[in-house]
């Protein structure tokens, strides 16, 4: 149990406890207090209070703060590649084939199992349980960066920050995506709304503006990838999020009919396409097993001092053995 005490007098602007809490203490986050408040953990003038709306004016106020639960996931011993850790963030460059997050089908053996079992005590818990904080997520079958709180502090300003969507700060996420053909123009963007496929519940699908969300994806062609007679087959894209929807990268490409190499959800009726390659790169390519995508760029701001984190990530072997292969 850790004890807080804050004399309200000291408060520049004195309005809703939760809100004064929070200016107060800003490694918790608002709706921590809040629940902290709800559940009895905060008196004033050692008379508890329980409306998070409540006026703040003078007085002492005292907060309670139970210590972290454990999580509910368990904790597993996963190798994890670490790019860069300190007392608030993680860095991990996620293979192809971890999930992020304990879901249906996947209990264990995810990415937080690993983190739990990685980071121990130095997890301060987010909302109360001591648990890593993910912010973005990584499909299964897509490699790369991803970035994964550690306090509440540091939770509650990576998702302000992802929300944003780098609009007025540093946010910026690339990925390297490999597709069938050559888009036209070969630098644009698409903006289409996504929603969830009212037919197959695993697809997310391009929508009207009244039932979907606004999702926006730049690309650039980096390089194009021909056949033996000459003609593009292929080609690798650099694209950059100004929107985090669901499969977007995946879903915008193939609504430009250049869906991902090894895309078995989005790519399917473009399986042939593989037959123009030369045999080398159609081995690698039928074997891939997973759609060809990395995240090669993440930057953020550091939750604490401010400092812009930049960091980069080289095609993992999977992906380096196909472009080779491609360029023959």
């Amino acid at each position: 149990m850790t004890e807080r005490v804050l004399n309200l007098a000291t408060l520049d602007r004195p309005g809703r406890l939760d809100r004064a809490l929070a200016e107060a203490w800003p490694d918790l986050s608002r709706s921590r207090l809040q629940a902290l408040i709800r559940d009895g953990h905060v008196t004033v003038n050692d008379a508890v209070v329980s409306n998070p709306a409540a006026r703040s004016a003078a007085g002492t106020v005292l907060l309670r703060e139970p210590d972290p639960i454990d999580p509910a996931p368990m904790s597993e011993a996963i190798p994890l590649e670490i790019v860069f850790e300190d007392a608030e963030v993680i860095v991990i460059d996620k293979p192809v084939g971890l999930v992020v997050h304990p879901g249906a089908g996947h209990d264990r053996g995810t990415l937080v199992n690993a983190l739990i079992g990685h980071c121990g005590a130095s997890l301060s818990g987010i909302g109360g349980v001591r648990r890593p904080g993910i912010v973005h997520r990584l499909d299964k079958d897509t490699s790369g960066l991803l970035v994964v709180a550690k306090t509440d502090r540091a939770h509650q300003s990576l998702a302000e920050q992802f929300a944003d969507h780098g609009r007025n700060g540093p946010l910026e996420r690339a990925y390297l995506a490999f597709v069938w053909g050559v888009p036209e123009p070969k630098q644009g963007l698409v903006e289409v709304p996504l929603a969830r496929s009212s037919t197959q519940r695993e697809k997310i699908a391009v929508a009207t503006a009244e039932r979907g969300r606004h999702a926006l994806t730049r690309y650039r062609v980096e390089a194009e990838f021909r056949d033996g007679g000459g003609e593009t087959v292929a080609s690798l894209l650099r694209c950059t999020l100004s929107t985090g929807r669901t499969h977007q990268i995946r879903v915008h490409m193939a609504h430009l009919r250049h869906p991902l190499i090894g895309d078995a959800l989005y790519g399917s009726g473009y399986r042939t396409k593989s037959t123009r390659l030369e045999p080398e790169a159609r081995a690698v390519a039928e074997e891939l097993g997973r759609q060809a995508l990395h995240a090669t760029l993440l930057q953020f701001s550091h939750p604490t001092t401010g400092e812009i984190m930049r960091f980069e990530s080289d095609l993992p072997a999977d992906l380096a053995r196909l472009r080779a292969a491609l360029e023959g």
